[in-house]
């Protein structure tokens, strides 16, 4: 299953092993939104995407491997990722921020996404070890890249930001703190729009002192 702007040909790139590794990673979430995680077998996954068993266990170890790629790879193709600067040279740094604070809530209210939390909260609560690895590998990226770009802006005097590490952890709380719970409960309503999104922003923007104009 590929997001939007993900191409096949993309996917298809790389070693062979890579392309094994890419092919059944989409066969396990395809039967994993389909029919469930705890339905589908390791058995189902190879018969869907080819290959061994022998050949999952070596690139994933076992179905909780299988699930946390899935949610590593979900949240590199939602990361920050700031663009090259001559793409974003008429943006000012507020801009900037709501355009990924946008983009993150819209990924975030996905089908696909909603289904991977519940997925990941489900598997997590049962497995201590399993929670931790997933904090490592999709909370704390999305804390670091934020801290870097906070930590330019302060440099450059583009905003007046003291601990960069504590203002992307109170950003990202800001905007996206309750949409897993939103996602667990099945509250559509709740959904933040843009115009609530820039609401919640505001505070933030004026304390930090982030530059509004380019």
């Amino acid at each position: 299953m590929t997001e939007p702007g993900t191409t096949l040909s993309q996917r298809d790139t790389g070693s062979p092993r890579e392309r094994r590794h890419n092919a059944i990673l989409d066969a396990a979430e395809a039967l994993f939104l389909e029919q469930g995680y705890d339905r589908t077998s390791l058995a189902d996954i190879v018969r869907r995407s080819g290959g061994s068993l022998a050949t999952l266990y070596d690139l994933f170890g076992n179905k909780q491997g299988l699930l946390r790629a899935m949610a590593t790879r979900w949240s590199e193709e939602t990361a920050f990722c700031p663009p090259d600067p001559a793409a974003t040279a008429a943006m000012s740094n507020v801009d900037i921020l709501k355009s990924y604070a946008y983009r993150q809530s819209d990924a975030m209210q996905s089908p696909r996404a909603i289904a991977l939390m519940r997925m990941l909260v489900s598997e997590s609560v049962r497995d201590r070890d399993f929670a931790v690895g997933i904090y490592r590998d999709i909370h704390l990226p999305a804390i670091a890249e934020l801290t870097e770009l906070f930590t330019r802006w302060a440099a450059a005097g583009e905003a007046d930001i003291d601990d960069p590490e504590a203002a992307a952890k109170l950003f990202l709380n800001i905007v996206f703190g309750d949409s897993m719970l939103n996602a667990l409960a099945g509250i559509e309503e709740e959904w933040l729009g843009r115009e609530e999104i820039d609401w919640r922003l505001r505070p933030f923007i004026s304390h930090f002192r982030i530059c509004q104009f380019h």
